[in-house]
Order: structure tokens, then C-alpha cells, then sequence
């Protein structure tokens, strides 16, 4: 979840040293330009559950990173886990093109012989999917972040501060953070919709920055349940922590917070040097960051809920971002998406 630190912190985890392992008839999302052309970048961060090599991972929060040509300015959005695409085929996996919710994307591509999963794969995949959607053609670099890095580096941090827009009641957790306990009937299988009970960690609404600790800002972004746009309003405040993280970063000692991810995150690029890095870093305003609310409704075949959808309108937001014109249709096109305040 926290994997926007990259951006202006890209260079102390190019310095950390990153596996860099072939992945047979993948096409690599990350593309890497020499530092003085100073083109588009984009940017694919992943948060997934903290799962062993032996589970499947679903892509629990998708954000790509735009950086306009120029690298002075950073345009943040979501794609919901819910939305209905077209996953294509990949080799590695061995897996087929179906038509499935974005986030198994990540489960499928990560498919390894003898029933191992590696999110490093399955993120090349996941790139595909999202590329599909969004018009990018490729990634500089992707990130993927479990749960435990999060909360390590929210804590690393000193915690992060952020305004709570709408009052959030956990679903997961306890007020002292500790698991809610499992109703009887839920307590020996995942299959339940509420499967917990008791009392619950509540966050109120505040116009004042409230001081999240790195179990809390975990909890928070989690939450979907009882929100009244549901996953679309977890998504914006995933966004406001990321801004947050990455204003904090930039006043803290980079290269510790990266660390202390330690195996919790991992970083896909394509062999980036470590000056470009910098100088992106360098250059970039943090502090006016856009976080932009894509419009999304339900999608229902044949009466039955199947995911998410976009409308067409959308489909002009994401020329812009691929053809590096975000800031001028935000401007010409105020109603087909909405900036997060």
C-alpha cells in the first residue's frame, strides 16, 4: 500500500539492490529512458494480502503514478480490485485470456510449477491487464507491497498524519487492534460475507490531520464495508495516505524507510540507474500531488452483480494520461473525473 515512497525515494531502492530475475516470454512493464529526455513516467503500485509462496495473491489496492514529461508534478488514480476486463493469456503461467475482476490478474500471472506463486511474475500480468484498460503502454517501474511493509514503514515513519473525510468503522479489528472475534458459523471457513462480531476500532470524521500508526493506517485503507461509494471511497483514502507517506518521506531519512519493508516490498524495473532515479526524486513537487476519483458503477449481466465498469467518458481521461495532456483535460473536462480534496 505505502509503494508511492518510490517516487521520491526511487533512488535509495535502486541503491538497496533488486533481484532482477528473466521472466521468460514476458514483456517487462518497466521502460526506462535516459534522465535527460525527461519524458512521461508512469508508475504501477500494488498492495496485496501478506500471503506464502504457496497461496495465490490478489491485488488488494492497484494505483498507477503518472509523472507528466517535465517530472515537476504527479497524478494519482485507482483502478477498483471489482473491475470487469480482459486478462490476457500469459506464458509463464500458463494461464489462458479470460474475462475476470482486475485483481486476480496478479493471482493468475503469478502461477509458478509446483503450485509456488510469485507476485514478481504475476505483476508483469498484472501490467498487461491494467495497460489494456488504461491505454499505457509501458511502466517504468511496479511496485508491490504486502500488508506487513506497510504497517513497517507507516511505523518507521514516526506514523503519517492525515485528514479522516468520512467517519470508518473497521470491519477486521478491535478498538485496542486486536481481530474482532468470528461468529460460530464463520469461524471454520472464509466463505462468510460479516464474519465477525464485537466491538469495533471507529475512526470520526476529522478536518484536522489525524496521527495514524502504522496498524491503524493499515486498518483504515482497508475498510470498504458500511462506506457509501464502497470501494471507490477506500481507493481515495488509499490515495490520501500515499500523498501523505510521500510528504513525510521527503523529511525523513529515505533509505531507512525503504528498508525496513525489508522483504514485504519488492520492485520490478527495468534496470534503472541510480541518477535517474535521483533526479526524478529531485525534481519532483510532492506537495502538490492530484489524487483524481475515477467515476465507476455496477456492472449487472443478466441481473446478476459481476464487478465494476467504467463509463465511456473515462476512456478520454486515459488518452490523456497516455498521450502526457492530464493537466490540460482536468481543465477542459471538469465533470468526467473529480479531484480529490
Amino acid at each position: 500500500m505505502g509503494a508511492l515512497l518510490l517516487i521520491p525515494a526511487g533512488g535509495a531502492v535502486a541503491a538497496s539492490g533488486l533481484r532482477k530475475e528473466p521472466i521468460p516470454g514476458a514483456v517487462s512493464p518497466a521502460v526506462v529512458r535516459p534522465a535527460g529526455e525527461r519524458g512521461a513516467l508512469n508508475f504501477l503500485l500494488v498492495g496485496i494480502d501478506p500471503r506464502g509462496s504457496h497461496t495465490k495473491p490478489l491485488a488488494d489496492t492497484i494505483v498507477v503514478a503518472h509523472v507528466p514529461s517535465g517530472w515537476k508534478d504527479v497524478y494519482l488514480f485507482s483502478l477498483p480490485r471489482d473491475l470487469v476486463v480482459r486478462i490476457p493469456a500469459f506464458k509463464p503461467s500458463g494461464t489462458a485470456a479470460e474475462r475476470a475482476k482486475i485483481n486476480a490478474a496478479m493471482a493468475l500471472g503469478s502461477r509458478r510449477p509446483n503450485g509456488v506463486y510469485s507476485p514478481r511474475q504475476g505483476v508483469y500480468l498484472l501490467a498487461r491487464a491494467v495497460g489494456n484498460v488504461t491505454g499505457i503502454r509501458w511502466f517504468d517501474a511496479a511496485a508491490i507491497v504486502n500488508f506487513g511493509g506497510f504497517k513497517k514503514v507507516v511505523d518507521t515513519m514516526g506514523g503519517v498524519r492525515v485528514p479522516v473525510d468520512q467517519a470508518v468503522v473497521s470491519e477486521h479489528l478491535k478498538p485496542n487492534g486486536r481481530p474482532r472475534d468470528r461468529t460460530a458459523d464463520c469461524a471454520k471457513t472464509n466463505t462468510c460475507l460479516r464474519p465477525y462480531v464485537g466491538p469495533q476500532k471507529s475512526y470520526p470524521r476529522s478536518t484536522a490531520p489525524v496521527r495514524f500508526q502504522g496498524w491503524e493506517a493499515l486498518d483504515y485503507v482497508r475498510q470498504r464495508y458500511g462506506l457509501p461509494r464502497s470501494d471507490y471511497d477506500r481507493t481515495r483514502h488509499q490515495r490520501q495516505f500515499l500523498k501523505a507517506m510521500a510528504k513525510r518521506a521527503m523529511k525523513r531519512d529515505v533509505t531507512a524507510i525503504v528498508r525496513s519493508a525489508g522483504d514485504s516490498l519488492t520492485v520490478v524495473d527495468g534496470g534503472v540507474r541510480l541518477a535517474d532515479w535521483l533526479t526524478v526524486a529531485r525534481n519532483l513537487d510532492v506537495r502538490g500531488m492530484t489524487s483524481i476519483d475515477l467515476p465507476g458503477k455496477p456492472l449487472f449481466e443478466g441481473g446478476v452483480y459481476r464487478g465494476e465498469k467504467f463509463p465511456p467518458g473515462v476512456r478520454g481521461f486515459f488518452a490523456a494520461v497516455a498521450e502526457d495532456r492530464v493537466a490540460a483535460f482536468l481543465v477542459d473536462h471538469p465533470k468526467v473525473v473529480t479531484i480529490d480534496r
